[in-house]
């Protein structure tokens, strides 16, 4: 909904001020590469403004107008997935009309005797380290090399160990013990999910149901090893690390605030930097410069250029290479360090729904997880857990262990801290009915809803409260049906009123008349019901779960209900959801 909405914002200003489009506007997500759609809009956007100025008969002034919108061709607009508005100027900033008509302009391009020998390699397939023609064959449009402004100064002493509460600058770091680990799933399951509950008894921290907090996690431990030898850093990993911004560069400001003071090499490529970010194309043609092999210099220019755009999102940013795949595939790549403060993203804490109340389980917070698994590829040979929740999995494995005591565990400790704003709660008035749909790990928060509506329920059995709907999805029944005591648990108890649940990927039972395999088949067969709670008496809807898939579907299910409850086209649907979203009836909490 409010996807590059600056941009559409002003288009749409500019429109009603009397402007016409003579190119369309480009609408790019920095979540998943701006290059997709950046590239080829640069590609058309000359072809448009030739047409446009040739029909104004102004040819004789074409070079002198070209040149003039390439240097501000920042007014396309370009804003990331999660916030803000930020100007192309980043990817683009040293664009100018002779980057688009010159080929390749290092060394390894002029000598043809290399380029010779780069193209003559007889593999008929290309991999992430390897191309093939035409690719191979072509004369390539890299980009500008950016400037290094980062100085990086190794102090001989060691320094003193860092809390990692000096990573956040703008909350309160809890240090709390782990004190409860169920696996949720079965061993045959397709993903694991992992129940933690954590003690915050003796610490300030609070929370309502349907609150995230985030919790502060390192890198794989292997990994940052790893690097450290490829990088010939093993020696200085203790060595107090002092950056300072070089005085010949134009950037202002200072030093990344990401890094505190007094950080250590292992410290930085630990808690700091996001080390399987997936390149950026900056990066790519950054790292060239520290290649000695001319083959592999070939190669990263390939997959940083404009020719190669496909090979990079087939052998980098689909298969989620990081910065480790590079340099095992390009083994005579050595960057420095700077360059990785400068390319590598700030490693962000992970952020979680509650599935607990504290009015339920006081002194306690439970949150659920799924062990996100990267399975190898070509691009990237050994196999990966997620950041976060391989190391949440490594930490908690000795609890999932019966014959393991419970005191021999009191000193795991997880790191977070509560998330500023949140509107993922409750309605205030009990008498309100709600509807929740959170298939899979989605479930979680509503746990906690329900719990707490359970307590409320037996300390006021005066109150009026509005009925409860859920519905839930997994694959399999007897695989991976979370909390399926619990809520059954509820339904007994007049907790939750309605549970609608459907199985992807077991048969259907043969009493179902029309069989469901996903949340929004059983939406739809209730959609008398949703109209009802939704315009009739106002209710609320809540939908937690996969955003790009799930929550689009149930959106557009719900659009379809509303249409043919109202009698309106779907137009008129959409802007009543946009209303409930207003109202904060139609609340979501989605991840990619």
């Amino acid at each position: 909904m409010f996807f590059c909405n600056g941009g559409k914002v002003v288009d749409k200003r500019l429109q009603e001020l009397g402007a016409q489009h003579f190119y369309e506007t480009g609408l790019a997500d920095d979540c998943v590469g701006l290059e997709i759609v950046v590239e080829p809009w640069i590609d058309g956007l000359w072809l448009a403004l030739r047409r446009e100025f040739t029909s104004w008969n102004i040819k004789e002034d074409m070079s002198s107008n070209l040149r003039a919108v390439s240097n501000g061709v920042s007014a396309m607009t370009v804003v990331p997935s999660m916030s803000g508005i930020c100007s192309l100027d980043s990817e683009i900033q040293h664009l100018k009309l002779e980057d688009l008509e010159v080929k390749a302009t290092d060394a390894l391009s002029q000598n043809p005797a290399n380029v010779h020998s780069v193209v003559s390699i007889q593999d008929t397939e290309a991999s992430l380290d390897r191309s093939v023609p035409p690719l191979s064959q072509s004369a390539l449009n890299i980009p500008a090399l950016p400037s290094e402004y980062i100085d990086v100064q190794f102090q001989d002493s060691t320094g003193q160990e860092l809390s990692v509460s000096s990573l956040i600058s703008d909350g309160i770091v809890f240090h709390v013990p782990v004190t409860k680990a169920v696996q949720l799933t079965r061993e045959d399951a397709v993903k694991t999910a992992l129940l933690l509950e954590l003690d915050i008894s003796k610490t300030t921290f609070c929370y309502q149901p349907g609150d995230a907090f985030c919790v502060i996690c390192p890198n794989n431990p292997k990994e940052v090893q790893e690097l450290l030898h490829i990088l010939g850093l093993s020696e200085r990993k203790e060595c107090v690390v002092c950056l300072k911004i070089k005085q010949a560069t134009k950037k202002k400001g200072a030093a990344p605030e990401h890094i505190p003071k007094g950080s250590t090499v292992e410290f930085i490529l630990t808690w700091c930097l996001e080390i399987r970010a997936v390149p950026k194309k900056a990066f790519l043609r950054a790292l060239v410069e520290y290649t000695s092999d001319a083959r592999e210099k070939r190669r990263l220019q390939e997959l940083c250029s404009k020719q190669g755009a496909s090979d990079y999102s087939s052998f980098i940013r689909d298969p989620s290479v990081c910065l480790l795949d590079l340099l095992h595939a390009f083994p005579t790549c050595r960057p420095p360090l700077n360059l990785l403060i400068e390319h590598l993203p700030k490693l962000q804490a992970r952020s979680y729904s509650a599935s607990s109340s504290n009015l339920f389980q006081p002194g306690k917070l439970q949150f659920v997880f799924n062990v996100v698994e990267f399975p190898s590829s070509p691009s990237r040979l050994v196999s990966r857990k997620g950041v976060c929740t391989g190391w949440l999995a490594e930490l908690v494995a000795p609890m999932l262990q019966p014959h393991k005591k419970e005191e021999k565990l009191s000193a795991v400790k997880v790191s977070i801290f509560a998330r500023p704003i949140n509107t993922f709660h409750l309605p205030s008035d009990p008498s309100v009915p709600f509807m929740m749909v959170g298939p899979g790990t989605g479930v979680s928060p509503f746990i906690g809803f329900l719990q707490h509506r359970q307590k409320l329920q037996e300390e006021h059995t005066d109150w009026k409260f509005g009925e409860t709907w859920l519905f839930f999805g997994c694959r399999h029944q007897d695989r991976d049906y979370l909390f399926r005591d619990e809520l059954r648990s509820f339904v007994e108890n007049g907790t939750l009123t309605h549970l609608k649940v459907c199985f992807s990927r077991d048969p259907p039972a043969a009493a179902e008349k029309k069989p469901t395999k996903y949340v929004q088949d059983n939406i739809r067969l209730c959609a008398k019901e949703v109209a009802r709670v939704l315009l009739k008496e106002r209710g609320c809807f809540y939908v937690c779960g996969d955003a790009k898939h799930m929550a689009k579907d149930v959106n557009d299910t719900l659009v379809d209900i509303l249409s043919s409850d109202a009698g309106v086209d779907k137009l008129e649907a959409m802007k009543t959801l946009a209303t409930l979203r207003q109202e904060k009836r139609y609340l979501q909490d989605v991840w990619a």
